[in-house]
């Protein structure tokens, strides 16, 4: 059974700031007038992770002519992210580490996995209002379906 966060549609997305593989701080704020795909993932260096973050990247043009921002979160640290991104050859997804303080980003947005410590599978879209539009819970087996993704951008977009 997959644990959903304790945010709603609706709800005012809760800011943060974290630097992103190039040490580059990424503050949510900043993005408002645009949506901002939070992708979280449980771990750097893991297949279906891999996979999800290559899917942001892969679509690319797709989220730029949806006016909507994408990025790769976990926990792991900010050289680790960096090395991952440069293995999965990520050029234009900023990956985000939500490690010090230790998963305080997926606390706030309410799907850190106390047990193991790590984020939960997610995708949270966060309207150019800064409120949450959409979002979904994975089981960490589960690769989210960028097609799904895209599909509810298209959907908010027109909206």
């Amino acid at each position: 059974m997959v644990e959903e966060s304790h945010l709603k549609v609706g709800d005012e997305a809760p800011d943060f700031t974290s630097p992103d593989h190039d040490k580059i701080d990424f503050v949510l704020s900043e993005h408002r007038g645009k949506y901002v795909l939070l992708s979280f993932h449980p771990l750097a260096w893991t297949g279906i992770c891999a996979e999800q973050m290559k899917s942001l990247e892969a679509n690319k043009e797709v989220f730029d002519s949806l006016d909507t921002v994408a990025v790769g979160m976990s926990v792991d640290t900010v050289p680790s992210k960096k090395a991952w991104a440069e293995s999965l050859e990520i050029k234009e997804t900023r990956l985000v580490s939500d490690f010090w303080p230790h998963g305080e980003i997926a606390r706030k947005y309410g799907i850190f996995n106390e047990e193991p410590g790590i984020s939960r599978r997610a995708n949270i879209i966060v309207d150019p209002e800064g409120k949450i539009g959409w979002i979904k819970v994975y089981e960490n087996k589960t690769l989210p379906d960028i097609n799904e993704v895209l599909d509810v951008l298209k959907g908010l977009n027109q909206g």
